[in-house]
């Protein structure tokens, strides 16, 4: 994050030296905000504030504990992750969006009361050895609805593919156990949202998304409450920055054929990233 960083003031401050005048941003008639581009590739850093809770438990009716997995198992609030997006648009209104980012957390600790996780059971005083590990793809498709020089309002449907596994594992032999259990799914969690954009000059803008959903296909079923809210500088005709808060929130229910998981998340937290663009777009060449 420091390298992403440190990066980016230099570009800033290589601009700055080297501006361009406002006149040579826009040749062409504006017909769409200037963040609508054909091609746009977006990669920076993401620091998610995390609330974890997980009960893995039998499907004869064995409930397992529910953890959290900040508070019991000492795992930290806050981590860094890479995040990466392509958007595409097939039109001036229709677009295609492709995203990822991850997060990798793990932690040790005494716990201090019996956990039940699945088929075991782990007593107090025992050292605890636990992991959680998510990635999420998300695909959808949009619309702008309204359109104007300076602003635009549209729908989309999509999906975030969710791959998540995680596990506890007792540390050492003190107490006569050494157990190791882990619990896994992918679940593809459809979502329908609403997006809109606006430009203040001709280098600010702010970009807003909202998207929401609960469906239940076979044995899993979920719910997905997102945004985000990002403020961009337009540093070169073809490059921007964004600074923004994004937030995801997860709840999923999966059944196995011995096993069943709830899984309650949510990553909420700033975002900073890098936005290049290109390609040709037809829609504002002059009549």
């Amino acid at each position: 994050m420091k390298i992403l960083c440190t990066f980016l003031l230099c570009f800033i401050a290589h601009h700055f030296c080297n501006a361009q005048t406002e006149s040579t941003l826009n040749k062409k008639e504006q017909l769409a905000p200037w963040f609508v581009q054909k091609y746009r590739i977006s990669i920076g850093t993401f620091i998610p504030i995390s609330n974890t809770n997980i009960q893995v438990g039998l499907t004869n009716g064995n409930m397992g504990t529910d953890i959290d997995f900040e508070n019991d198992l000492g795992f930290t609030k806050s981590s860094g992750t890479f995040i990466a997006e392509f958007k595409y648009r097939l039109s001036k209104r229709s677009r295609f969006d492709l995203g990822y980012f991850r997060i990798n957390r793990k932690s040790t600790k005494t716990i201090t009361e019996d956990i039940n996780f699945g088929e075991d059971t782990y007593p107090a005083n025992t050292s605890i050895g636990a992991f959680f590990k998510t990635d999420i793809y998300r695909f959808s498709y949009g619309y702008s609805v309204i359109q104007q020089p300076k602003f635009e309002v549209g729908f989309l449907i999509g999906a975030h593919i969710i791959n998540s596994k995680t596990g506890l594992s007792a540390i050492g032999n003190n107490i006569g156990i050494s157990l190791e259990n882990d619990f896994g799914f992918t679940a593809p969690l459809p979502d329908l949202g609403i997006w809109g954009g606006y430009t203040f000059s001709k280098r600010f803008a702010v970009n807003a998304e909202v998207n929401y959903l609960a469906l239940k296909v076979g044995d899993i079923g979920g719910r997905i409450l997102g945004g985000s809210l990002s403020f961009l500088y337009r540093v070169t005709k073809q490059f921007d920055l964004g600074l923004g808060y994004t937030g995801l929130n997860f709840n999923i229910d999966v059944t196995k054929p011995k096993l069943s998981g709830s899984f309650k998340w949510g990553y909420n937290g700033p975002s900073l990233t890098a936005h290049y663009s290109f390609g040709k777009k037809y829609w504002e060449e002059k009549k």
